[in-house]
């Protein structure tokens, strides 16, 4: 008998923080993923944790686990395959130390990723991009925040890992302004900013009053963003837009939506499949090329495919009235 507990310390302190150097974001995903899977065997085995081992956590374990996430925990199947990718990781690394349980790794490994159909592409037509950039009060500190931050997602196309990791550092402004971006797998790549949100952004530095090393959008207190963070202000300034652009009340915004929206519009203005890949951060090209079978539609409003066109917005510059509104606006 071998327990798990000594071989998942050393998966994650040996095999990939000390011999992969993996990304804080891939840890984090494999570390979630097998507190679910032990807490589910848990509750299955009827043993703690560390005094599960191997055979505890067979092919009928894991299928079951798997099955549980769908049903139970409504995971969508894309989910399911990335949790049992963690969980095929972990069970190479233990096939090295533990040969004596080849069989069970086996049979575990032999778990095949589950097909599934792929959702159409979700993104924004140009209305609907000015009415989102419209939403934030621009009178407020938070509001001007929101609105660089809205505008940056819609123009660079990061991920949101990538925005909320971005420090004052990473932005160039000046000619041939660009945002240096951290994206998977700690690849550099560099994005080139619009003189539109070029002066937002540099509006923003200045009312931001950051060091090089802080967080470029911050919370009051000058702590980075979370992504839930960024995903319920995006909730909230879209259920504003929703006031004055129907058309967003039947469409779930998340940041991802807006990445979508970036490649469509670059799509749309015809450029080609692998300057979008390089500029998105995408591994293969195979990834990009959904977006050459997507929805026609954003290519045939004239209005809305200017590669480099202005989105109407401005950056804010409010100026309180008097010194004790501006010490009250920095409270």
């Amino acid at each position: 008998m071998s327990l798990i507990a000594p071989t998942l310390q050393a998966f994650f302190t040996e095999r990939l923080i000390t011999q992969r150097n993996s990304s804080p974001e891939t840890i984090a995903s494999y570390r979630d993923t097998m507190r679910l899977l032990l807490a589910y065997a848990h509750e299955q085995a009827g043993k703690q944790p560390y005094q599960l081992d191997f055979d505890d956590l067979g092919a009928a374990l894991i299928g079951a686990f798997l099955t549980h996430l769908e049903t139970d925990r409504g995971n969508s199947s894309r989910t399911r395959n990335n949790r049992l990718a963690a969980i095929h990781s972990f069970y190479r690394y233990a096939a090295l130390e533990h040969p004596e349980h080849a069989q069970t790794i086996a049979r575990v490994m032999a778990i095949p990723t589950k097909r599934y159909q792929h959702k159409g592409i979700s993104y924004l037509d140009l209305t609907e991009v000015k009415a989102l950039l419209k939403a934030p009060d621009q009178n407020c500190w938070l509001g001007r925040r929101d609105h660089a931050l809205l505008l940056t997602l819609i123009q660079t196309g990061l991920r949101v890992s990538e925005l909320t990791t971005l420090r004052v550092r990473d932005l160039k402004l000046g000619t041939a302004a660009h945002v240096q971006v951290t994206g998977k797998g700690r690849k550099r790549r560099t994005v080139t900013l619009t003189r539109e949100t070029g002066a937002v952004l540099n509006e923003w530095l200045k009312q931001r009053q950051g060091q090089p090393e802080d967080p470029l959008f911050s919370t009051r207190q000058g702590t980075p963003l979370s992504r839930d963070a960024v995903e319920l202000l995006l909730v909230k300034h879209t259920a504003i837009a929703a006031t004055n652009c129907p058309s967003l009340e039947t469409k779930r915004v998340t940041p991802h939506v807006l990445r979508h929206t970036n490649a469509m519009l670059l799509t749309a203005s015809g450029v080609d499949i692998a300057t979008i890949a390089l500029w998105l951060g995408h591994e293969s090209i195979t990834t990009t090329q959904i977006y050459q079978h997507a929805d026609p539609a954003l290519k045939q409003a004239e209005a809305a495919i200017a590669r480099t066109a202005p989105l109407g917005t401005k950056p804010g510059r409010y100026r309180p009235a008097d010194h004790l509104l501006a010490f009250l606006e920095e409270l």
